[in-house]
């Protein structure tokens, strides 16, 4: 049987929580590639794609080198494009 999978959007907060680091730590995270950038969802808000946070979460457990990480963020960012 066919599933579908949804994308979730989550807000920092629970971003935060999930991975137990401070606002500056994710920003820096990101601006080194080590974390999928957030998405616009207006004027002045952000979100997370959920299960690219997943990922990359399960990806620090496993024990993924600096480089392993930013090869699969920039991975799961490239395939964000919309499969309708």
């Amino acid at each position: 049987m066919y599933k579908q999978s949804f994308l979730k959007i989550i807000r920092r907060p629970l971003v935060l929580e999930a991975t137990g680091w401070s606002k500056s730590t994710l920003y820096n995270r990101i601006q080194e590639g080590l974390f999928p950038n957030p998405v616009s969802l207006g004027a002045r808000a952000v979100g997370f794609v959920e299960s690219e946070c997943d990922k990359v979460i399960q990806a620090m457990i496993a024990g993924y080198s600096e480089q392993q990480l930013k090869s699969l963020v920039k991975e799961l960012v490239a395939n964000r494009s919309v499969k309708l």
